[in-house]
């Protein structure tokens, strides 16, 4: 069964590992839905976050040929019904009139988003939250005109 998965690996935190591990993937014929990379607490390792579709066989190759990478030390298969996930958006809406700015304010306090930047027709708004929210609250906005999307993709921790 085709399911989406998600993975998260403990890497070295050096140049060219994100590349080593894209190109894992691409060789292999498996698709990278999303990756997400940052420091951890302990600035020589790097955490990266992965979403791949695909059924169990995928879920069990990426598993095993990511754990061949020399600069991976970890990689864990995350369970989404246990996990915490969330994405950042951030989003220009064509705000050129104060009652279409006052329409958006009200939306981002029930979407829980803030207001980042104000300008004369536009405001940039940013939304946390797992993909489900970040897609409504764009389809939300696309009636005043979305002038810009930046998303980080999701990013995962498995729950106590």
């Amino acid at each position: 069964m085709i399911q989406t998965h998600i993975f998260t690996a403990t890497v070295e935190h050096k140049p060219g590992v994100m590349q080593r591990v894209s190109s894992m993937f691409s060789r292999r014929g498996f698709n990278i839905d999303n990756i997400t990379v940052g420091p951890t607490d302990h600035p020589e390792i790097a955490r990266m976050t992965i979403l791949t579709t695909g059924d169990d066989r995928v879920l069990e190759q990426v598993i095993k040929q990511m754990n061949k990478l020399v600069n991976v030390i970890k990689v864990s298969d995350i369970n989404k019904e246990k996990a915490v996930c969330r994405e950042l958006c951030l989003i220009k809406v064509h705000t050129p009139k104060e009652k279409q700015k006052s329409e958006v304010i009200q939306y981002v306090d029930v979407f829980r988003g803030k207001i980042v930047d104000v300008a004369t027709e536009s405001l940039t708004v940013e939304i946390t939250g797992d993909a489900d929210k970040i897609d409504a609250f764009i389809n939300l906005m696309r009636s005043f005109g979305i002038k810009e999307v930046a998303r980080t993709g999701t990013t995962a921790m498995q729950r106590a």
